[in-house]
């Protein structure tokens, strides 16, 4: 029976040293132009040096006008691939895989550095986007293919294709989002057609023996989203496929959507669907959410309820947390009192930025703090980005 510390082989031959993977976040620490910096590179090496199994980078961007912020990543022609190579060997450290998620916000580009589409015209509150046209779609694959081949090309050891939160390739899975009426909408076959196709592209350009992961949504968590049994339908689809791993979480960044991670449960999130689809797939499957403690994440490997265990916040509170709970420990999370929309995310981010620092964290901030700083932040690169990526270069 597996325990949290036994190795993993994933389809493609890969072994993974423990059933513990640092899961995707947005660390916004990019140098507002789309490059690493030294503070990045000291974050992943503490988490290498703490003992997970794989770090995954969150939205690295192979379209510059579809970030989803201007501290995320590019992987392009104007990278800094030095740069890249260097984050990569301080992530790929003490046995660790440094992976890239491979992003593209869609419509939740933002909009001061981007160009926000998606699969069909939107007008909310908060948020409006075009729809992408037949080329524009077409192009995607490739797209995506070049950004995983330039990550493998530069020294990181995995991608993660991102089709959750409310992102491009959920946006498409979801029939709240994506109203089209040709190939790419309509029936749950058709709105997995670009999935499909980004998956076949990534796998032909970087070869067999290379982790492809996808991070999917258990559901959106929004009436008239993409729900539960549609998901199963999307994982039975992927266990045809050449995916390595299925990270399971849920929910999205939609304005005024509620976080699945702002959630105050004392548990995994998404279990109960983990376990709905071991019976219809032979993948590995990684979970992601709601893990508090080490018997929770235990108990998820040793009932078979999931191969491997996916930490955010939990790394951010302590990124020698395997060490913590080799020793019998755990780690005690904050509480936030009516925080603001998007508060508590951004006091993890600022966290994040302490530890690749090498400071101490800080829970005296509180999450109205942690949101402005991290705004400000934001505010200032938006001039780098717009000076490295014009809007005209699109």
């Amino acid at each position: 029976m597996p325990t949290l510390f036994t190795p993993l082989t994933l389809p493609c031959g890969v072994t993974l040293k423990n059933r513990i993977a640092k899961s995707a976040m947005s660390d916004g620490l990019g140098d507002g132009r789309g490059n690493p910096t030294s503070t990045q590179n000291r974050l992943y090496e503490r988490w290498a040096t703490g003992g997970s199994a794989v770090a995954i980078i969150g939205e690295v961007q192979g379209d510059p006008m579809a970030a989803e912020k201007p501290g995320n990543l590019v992987l392009g022609p104007q990278s800094d691939n030095a740069a890249f190579r260097e984050l990569a060997q301080c992530g790929n450290a003490e046995g660790m895989q440094l992976w890239v998620q491979l992003g593209h916000a869609g419509a939740m580009t933002h909009p001061p550095i981007g160009i926000p589409k998606g699969p069909s015209a939107l007008d909310l509150p908060g948020l409006s986007c075009a729809a992408l046209t037949l080329d524009e779609i077409a192009a995607l694959p490739a797209e995506f293919a070049r950004t995983a081949k330039h990550a493998q090309s530069v020294g990181f050891s995995g991608v993660q294709i991102h089709a959750a939160h409310g992102f491009l390739l959920s946006q498409f899975l979801s029939p709240l989002f994506n109203k089209r009426t040709d190939a790419y909408g309509g029936a749950l076959p058709n709105r997995m057609r670009l999935l499909l196709e980004v998956i076949t592209a990534v796998r032909a350009a970087i070869g067999p023996a290379f982790p492809v992961a996808l991070k999917l949504n258990a559901t959106d968590q929004l009436e008239g989203g993409f729900s539960e049994p549609e998901a199963l339908d999307v994982v039975k689809a992927l266990d045809q496929t050449s995916i390595d791993l299925i990270d399971i979480s849920g929910g999205t960044y939609f304005p005024g959507a509620k976080s699945a991670s702002d959630s105050a449960g004392g548990g995994p999130y998404f279990a109960d669907f983990a376990r709905s689809a071991r019976a219809v797939t032979t993948k590995p499957l990684m979970l992601t959410g709601g893990f508090k403690t080490a018997a929770q994440a235990a108990t998820a490997i040793t009932d078979g309820t999931a191969d491997m265990i996916g930490l955010a916040r939990a790394l951010v509170l302590d990124p020698d947390l395997l060490k913590t709970w080799a020793a019998g420990g755990d780690v005690t999370f904050p509480r936030f009192t009516d925080p603001p929309e998007g508060g508590v995310t951004a006091w993890y981010t600022q966290q994040m930025t302490r530890i690749g620092q090498d400071e101490r964290l800080d829970p005296s901030t509180d999450a109205t703090k942690a949101l402005a700083d991290y705004n400000a932040r934001d505010d200032q690169r938006v001039p780098l980005w717009k000076a490295a990526y014009p809007v005209s270069a699109k």
